[in-house]
């Protein structure tokens, strides 16, 4: 498949994970990462923000101090335009930004539908300043979620068509990247119903979850710094040069001075 196939697939696929979180677990998952965003952006500061698809009509963004934030679209211009959700369009795997120009990149369910994860990470790392961050909000491939991936027709449709990869996994692909993870956080724990009367009376859910099942929370919130990479100095190896005394007997030239001192003395 060329390039232009691919691209034509993703953005038929966004279109239907973004449609997906217009439904009533969508949305509650969206607000609830809202509130995961409340407490991670107000401690990130910089010049520039960009985050990465916007799976849905819910801010993420609303908590962050920095002033200059850009939503970039993996849909089409068009739908871009015609919606309003997004300030710029792109590609996650090919980022129209220049080197080291983003204080904090947010990746809203990204790695999970994109066909290469690894060239994403890499344009997170090109775009980054040092010290910069990124927030990754994944699906956990070991919760109640994943049930769901194999009834019936639900596996064909987003988001389990989706490849979920565990918090752990997307830790060492950004430490190969020398990427320093600072957090790591679970949360949802309700069964993914799409019935609103339903959602309200799943309390006891994420209470259980929270109290019994901490790190098997349907959804993964991560965030890691960029590493300053410092040049190392090398230390020079200092040799000792021999002379032959008489007797053939190397002797270092410190010690050999001092005996010829001795000698001269006497």
């Amino acid at each position: 498949m060329d390039n232009h196939s691919d691209h034509e697939a993703t953005v038929r696929m966004w279109r239907r994970v973004r449609a997906w979180f217009h439904f009533p677990a969508g949305r509650l998952l969206l607000k609830q990462e809202r509130a995961q965003m409340e407490s991670i952006l107000p401690n990130l500061f910089g010049y520039h923000l960009l985050q990465v698809g916007r799976p849905g009509r819910i801010d993420l963004l609303a908590a962050s101090r920095i002033r200059h934030s850009i939503i970039m679209s993996l849909e089409s211009p068009f739908q871009t335009r015609r919606q309003h959700h997004a300030d710029l369009h792109g590609l996650a795997d090919a980022l129209p930004v220049a080197a080291e120009s983003l204080d904090v990149v947010v990746l809203p369910h990204i790695l999970e539908f994109t066909p290469d994860p690894h060239q994403v990470l890499r344009e997170i790392d090109r775009t980054l300043i040092p010290e910069g961050h990124v927030i990754i909000t994944g699906f956990n491939p070991w919760s109640l979620w994943t049930l769901w991936r194999w009834i019936g027709w639900r596996r064909r449709n987003p988001p389990w068509s989706g490849r979920f990869h565990s918090a752990a996994k997307v830790q060492d692909w950004l430490r190969l990247l020398d990427f320093d993870t600072l957090l790591i956080r679970s949360f949802v724990y309700y069964p993914p119903v799409q019935h609103g009367a339903l959602i309200r009376h799943l309390r006891l859910f994420e209470y259980l979850g929270r109290r019994f099942q901490p790190f098997l929370g349907a959804v993964y919130v991560l965030v890691a710094k960029k590493r300053v990479v410092t040049l190392t100095p090398i230390t020079p190896r200092w040799r000792l040069r021999y002379k032959l005394v008489p007797n053939g007997v190397p002797e270092p030239t410190a010690h050999r001075n001092r005996s010829s001192q001795h000698r001269d003395t006497t």
